[in-house]
């Protein structure tokens, strides 16, 4: 019943979040759809290895398949349902964008939690989406971004897509992706960012190299290798998250972390 809808700048990594957020919400017992909401260049399939979907979003848009549950995957490893895009020209050009906000209120109907990855900066196309979210991810990455430019990229970047977060209503956090500064650098990045865009940080993933390498293997970096340092970042945003969206639930919620965090770490105790 409850649906995020993730945005961000190019390459900024919303689709590898979606899918391990997804992943997250999925080995703690939430029935979780991923939905590609970038029609144009869908890629979220990939993630989970799927990579010729004859039924998918793109199908429902245009009218070729009459029900949602038609074209809905299911990844054994993780649990995480998806309703993948297609990377045909031809599927791509002929498409209803009306029929989508009809697509995801159904989703709603049938699954805890919807994370859509949106398009590259602002979803024009996905827009209808904001109307049924109620939460709004921003996927900030700092890998390429110059710190002594971070402000003014902000500005550009966070400024704009809170605003049209809040215009919808929806709720807004930030998390900072691929960072390979020091813990002070990062401190400095997550008061900053709170402070200027008077916006929550959610979480901070590290840059690592098993994240791409994961991508590679279509699977979920949190499937492949749950002790990396990016799976563990992911599983910490991943608790805040679920706080932040499912506050009433909190108590069942950390059981669940607890028991998956025993499944994936090497810790004795909690």
């Amino acid at each position: 019943m409850v649906s995020i809808v993730v945005t961000g700048r190019g390459g900024a990594g919303k689709t590898t979040m979606t899918a391990n957020l997804s992943a997250y919400f999925a080995g703690l017992g939430f029935k979780t759809l991923a939905v590609d909401g970038d029609l144009y260049l869908p890629k979220l399939a990939f993630h989970f290895g799927i990579y010729n979907p004859r039924t998918n979003l793109h199908t429902l848009l245009s009218g070729r398949s009459p029900r949602l549950l038609d074209s809905i995957y299911r990844d054994v490893r993780t649990g995480v349902e998806i309703l993948p895009g297609s990377s045909r020209l031809y599927d791509v050009l002929n498409i209803d964008q009306g029929r989508l906000r009809r697509i995801v209120r159904e989703a709603q109907r049938r699954y805890e939690l919807t994370i859509i990855d949106s398009p590259v900066g602002i979803p024009f196309d996905t827009i209808s989406t904001f109307r049924l979210a109620k939460y709004q991810l921003i996927i900030v990455e700092v890998e390429r971004g110059p710190i002594h430019s971070f402000g003014r990229m902000l500005e550009n970047e966070v400024g704009k897509l809170k605003a049209l977060g809040e215009a919808y209503g929806l709720k807004v956090g930030v998390l900072i992706n691929k960072v390979r500064e020091s813990r002070p650098v990062v401190d400095e990045l997550v008061e900053y960012i709170e402070e200027k865009a008077g916006v929550p940080v959610v979480g901070v993933v590290s840059y690592d190299p098993k994240v791409p390498e994961s991508q590679n293997m279509g699977r979920p970096v949190l499937s492949y290798a749950p002790r990396s340092r990016a799976s563990r970042d992911i599983v910490s945003a991943g608790n805040v998250i679920g706080e932040w969206i499912f506050g009433k639930r909190k108590r069942g919620m950390l059981e669940r972390l607890e028991a998956l965090l025993r499944s994936l770490l090497p810790f004795k105790k909690l």
